[in-house]
């Protein structure tokens, strides 16, 4: 249960807090929740994050329940090594220090990545909040929920570096809170700001990001008010 020397690979329930905290803590810096919507979209983040490490460095549950059909798959291995936590890794047949192989290397980029989009789309909507104004620009002039979109992306980059079947099931879950949550807040803002609302959206998708250059601002609506995600 180690990296090859006598350390344990998992028991570690420091990192758990550490880990834990430092990405819940980053994450609050720029979701700053307000209404027990936004709590509970928080909280449900933050749950997937404590789930997720508790895995990776306390107790390996998702092993200990498939270790019989592991083994089978992955003969040879110590199953209750830290590396073998890669369980993509493992079963995709990849060699050598998982820490540096593609799938790994994409769950960075994906974790950073939906990390850089949350911090960028929260400046641009305080300051339209700020100026009661349709947040139009950044991250906004691409995709009308860039911040749920944000937090989907980071899942997706913790779950290719450390499957969980506890993330598993909660990954699908969180997906569809996101998605009746902007629903709901797009049907609120279109109730108070009408076509200025319905003009924005009309151009801007609502999670897929569009190629090529976004739209400029200045062409859309200046009285919106603010955008369908409220801010947090």
């Amino acid at each position: 249960m180690d990296h090859g020397t006598s350390t344990p690979a998992y028991g570690l329930w420091t990192l758990v807090l550490i880990n834990s905290a430092v990405f819940i803590l980053f994450t609050f810096s720029f979701f700053k929740p307000r209404t027990k919507r936004d709590w509970r979209t928080f909280g449900s983040f933050s749950a997937f994050i404590v789930a997720l490490f508790v895995e990776m460095y306390g107790f390996p549950l998702t092993i200990y329940l498939l270790a019989g059909w592991l083994g089978r798959r992955l003969p040879g291995i110590n199953l209750f090594s830290h590396d073998a936590g890669h369980l993509l890794y493992d079963l995709l047949g990849f060699k050598g220090n998982p820490h540096f192989n593609p799938l790994h290397i994409a769950s960075n980029l994906f974790i950073l990545g939906g990390f850089v989009v949350l911090a960028r789309s929260w400046r641009v909507l305080f300051v339209a909040q700020q100026e009661k104004k349709l947040a139009t620009s950044g991250p906004y002039a691409r995709i009308r929920h860039p911040q749920y979109a944000g937090f989907i992306v980071v899942m997706i980059g913790f779950l290719l570096q450390w499957p969980t079947l506890v993330t598993l099931v909660m990954f699908p879950i969180l997906v569809a809170t996101y998605v009746r949550l902007a629903h709901r807040e797009e049907r609120e803002v279109e109730a108070e700001f009408g076509d200025a609302w319905r003009a924005y959206a009309a151009v801007t998708p609502r999670w897929i990001p569009k190629l090529g250059e976004a739209q400029d601002p200045a062409h859309r609506p200046r009285d919106a008010g603010r955008h369908a995600e409220r801010p947090v």
